[in-house]
């Protein structure tokens, strides 16, 4: 059994000019720690596609299972829990410091606060964010916001991590070390689904797709195939 199953996904929205068809019987397993990226043109879907696997929106057909669980039931129950869907919409949050801000999560869920601050201060060491748990949430640089929405996340110890476009506004010279964390966190077993309208954002991947069309490829197209190897780093013997 996956960690994640798709299958046989249809979305369609509805438009002025007519109904939209944005996901076309899209299939997709993802095991424990892989990570796969999606590449799409702007409009292709891919944030449409990522909200129904972390099952924050609802297929019009097939069938979304996590950990055998089917999300149409489960819902957004598995948010905060088995599943992690960082957001770096941080705005509500912009008088509040990051360590603030990475404990929420866990306060709501009952935690207490000197517990909370311990969990929330390692999670941002994983993701090499501890020099800035002092700052204020909008003094953050791009690389750092996704960083920090990584970190609110992992305080809850998800299988799963979904993360819509986590280079998208970040400098280039940042960009490397977000894909880093990606594969850092695939390599301690979580499984991450992430998307990109970038060829730079597939380096790293054990998996590159494409959706194009509302179809979900096992390739991206082939003038992208040179930012790849897509293999994970082999680890050093002994």
């Amino acid at each position: 059994m996956s960690l994640l199953a798709l299958q046989d996904v249809c979305k369609r929205y509805s438009r002025s000019a007519g109904e939209r068809t944005v996901l076309r019987d899209v299939t997709l397993q993802l095991e424990p720690g892989e990570l796969a990226v999606v590449w799409g043109l702007k409009g292709s879907g891919r944030s449409t596609l990522l909200r129904i696997a972390a099952g924050i929106e609802a297929p019009d057909s097939g069938s979304v299972r996590f950990e055998g669980r089917d999300l149409a039931q489960a819902g957004e129950g598995l948010l905060g829990g088995g599943i992690g869907f960082p957001e770096r919409g941080l705005r509500s949050a912009e008088g509040r410091g990051v360590l603030d801000h990475v404990m929420v999560g866990l306060l709501a869920h009952g935690v207490g606060p000197r517990g909370a601050r311990t969990r929330a201060l390692r999670a941002l060491e994983r993701v090499g964010g501890e020099q800035i748990a002092s700052q204020r949430v909008a003094a953050l640089e791009q690389d750092e916001s996704v960083r920090v929405a990584i970190a609110r996340s992992l305080t809850l110890e998800p299988a799963l991590l979904v993360i819509d476009e986590p280079t998208k506004g970040v400098d280039l010279l940042a960009r490397d070390g977000v894909l880093v964390l990606l594969r850092s966190l695939a390599n301690d077993g979580i499984a991450v689904l992430a998307s990109t309208s970038e060829s730079t954002g597939l380096a790293g991947a054990d998996r590159a797709l494409a959706l194009s069309e509302g179809e979900l490829r096992g390739a991206p197209p082939a003038e992208l195939a040179t930012v790849l190897p897509l293999r994970r780093p082999r680890r050093a013997a002994g």
